[in-house]
């Protein structure tokens, strides 16, 4: 049998480079919608929680189902990738959060908090699929710009991101026009962002970056992932290990403060236009750097990074913990340091993920990663909730500060250990 000549290799890498440029550039279009969706209903979601039940110990919990969603979804999101591709799953999730955003004005035009949070669980599913899009960017990726493609994606969501959630009076204004409640509006703009993600997708990511990963290795992957083969791989990578449990630990930290946050300053009448300042320069933190944390993962390693996010995050829940609820630039920088340190940990923990397990493995070890990261997000704002309402907001960060200390403990361990 004849070789491949040199105009074919090369052919081959240019078709595998031209599909890869194009899963980008069609991933990161879809984030910049996704974004909007996602990052305006979080506020929102929070304070019709506090409206309808008149609670504040419901407020996180808001946020929390909005977590659960994700969880729940994200090892059938990893079947369908499996079987049917990327296109499918993320196109999928965003199709399930467009219904639960519907099922959120529903419940807060009946003032139902069983609705409301019914629907959190739905809009839910749209942060896993946004999620795994990061894992999509890299399908295709060559080792040393892994990182750069995954934070390429994350970065995306900056524009939506940050614009959501300083749509907070525009799109209220626009339900109350339609005869809604007010902080019913960032739903109807979630609705139709989600809406629109999920037709790009379906359109434009073809061919599907995972099947033609799948193809070129000559596998025909496993259509049903189970969390235990996620559990068997990473006790064979201790590197893995600290590549989730480093996501877990930026994601609970970020959740637990950033939820409470917009509760925290509406204690002192701050309006709804500050407090969508606040969250928004938050989520710039978390995406607008993330080229370059992409950049130096590659170029310094992941464990260094790492680090970096832990010492970042707890600055933040210093800042953010000794900050008036008044002083919205205090709780700004405070906020900004947090989602800039969840991004560290993210996107190095992301790509030691997939750099220690291999390619067969990943998907399930994937999955399992994004359930360890969206579980302990749930149980991070079920318990801010409940910490602001026995306690204080500074207390909370007090609280968010633990885990990061317990992931610098195991960074250095496993750095040490694995040391020649």
């Amino acid at each position: 049998m004849a070789s491949p000549s040199g105009s074919a290799l090369g052919s081959v890498a240019t078709d595998v480079e031209s599909i890869q440029a194009r899963a980008l550039r069609t991933l990161a279009s879809s984030q910049v919608l996704s974004g909007v969706a996602v990052a305006g209903s979080i506020p929102a979601g929070a304070l019709i929680a506090v409206g309808v039940s008149g609670s504040e110990a419901i407020a996180g919990l808001a946020q929390t189902f909005g977590v659960v969603g994700a969880a729940v979804f994200v090892l059938p999101l990893a079947r369908l990738a499996l079987s049917r591709g990327r296109r499918a799953a993320l196109s999928v999730g965003y199709a399930v959060g467009v219904i639960g955003a519907v099922i959120v004005v529903v419940g807060s035009v009946s003032r139902s908090i069983a609705l409301v949070l019914l629907g959190c669980l739905f809009v839910g599913v749209a942060s896993a699929s946004g999620y795994q899009a990061r894992y999509a960017a890299t399908d295709l990726a060559t080792p040393d710009r892994r990182a750069r493609s995954l934070s390429i994606v994350v970065w995306a969501a900056t524009i939506g991101a940050v614009l959501g959630p300083n749509l907070l009076n525009a799109s209220g204004l626009f339900a109350v026009s339609l005869g809604l409640p007010q902080l019913s509006g960032p739903y109807l703009v979630a609705a139709i962002c989600l809406g629109g993600a999920a037709l790009l997708l379906l359109v434009f990511l073809r061919p599907d970056p995972y099947l033609v990963s799948r193809d070129a290795r000559g596998g025909a992957g496993a259509p049903h992932p189970k969390l235990r083969n996620g559990l068997e791989h990473i006790r064979r990578h201790p590197m893995a290990i600290l590549g989730i449990t480093s996501i877990a630990v930026g994601h609970v930290a970020m959740v637990m403060v950033m939820v409470m946050t917009p509760v925290h300053m509406a204690h002192v009448d701050v309006t709804l236009q500050v407090i969508g300042v606040v969250i928004s320069v938050h989520v710039a933190g978390m995406y607008a750097f993330s080229p370059v944390v992409g950049w130096a993962v590659d170029r310094f390693g992941r464990i260094p990074i790492i680090g970096l996010g832990i010492v970042v995050l707890l600055l933040a829940c210093l800042v953010s913990g000794l900050a008036p609820a008044d002083s919205a630039l205090v709780l700004g920088i405070g906020l900004l340091l947090l989602g800039l340190g969840w991004s560290c940990t993210l996107i190095a923990g992301s790509t030691l993920i997939t750099d220690s397990v291999g390619p067969d493995e990943r998907p399930s070890v994937q999955g399992l990663s994004d359930l360890v990261m969206n579980t302990a997000g749930a149980v991070g704002g079920a318990v801010a909730g409940l910490v602001v309402y026995l306690g204080s907001y500074g207390m909370l960060c007090a609280v968010a500060a633990l885990p990061v200390l317990a992931l610098a403990v195991l960074t250095v361990r496993t750095r040490t250990q694995s040391a020649p």
